[in-house]
């Protein structure tokens, strides 16, 4: 039995993923293009963008084709900032709230001169 260096994929898989980046990337255009405003916009620019990122993280990356462990080790860390920079974002708004509320205004935008 002879060792075999390496693992092939078939072309195939690559094409269609390639394909399928350019159908996500259409629909991402497409958000611009039918002026989409709003809160959906960036919902939906973010959601083709994660779509594009896992085709080419999972296929191109050949993260498909690794042991758990290692898709762990390099999934989590990036998961994990994610986690705390959602939980930071609630402590934002909280001291936005709390100031809003002492001081009477937002603290974050800005104030016109005052005229003496």
């Amino acid at each position: 039995m002879a060792h075999v260096e390496g693992q092939q994929h078939p072309i195939k898989i690559y094409l269609w993923i390639w394909l399928l980046l350019f159908v996500v990337s259409f629909f991402s255009y497409m958000v611009d293009y039918l002026n989409i405003h709003g809160p959906l916009r960036p919902t939906l620019i973010l959601s083709f963008m994660f779509v594009k990122a896992g085709f080419i993280i999972f296929i191109f990356m050949h993260m498909q084709w690794e042991r758990m462990a290692l898709k762990l080790a390099i999934l989590g860390p990036p998961a994990a900032i994610l986690v705390l920079i959602w939980l930071m974002s609630f402590e934002g708004f909280y001291t936005e709230d709390t100031r809003v509320e002492y001081y009477g205004e937002s603290t974050f935008e800005p104030q016109a001169p005052a005229h003496h």
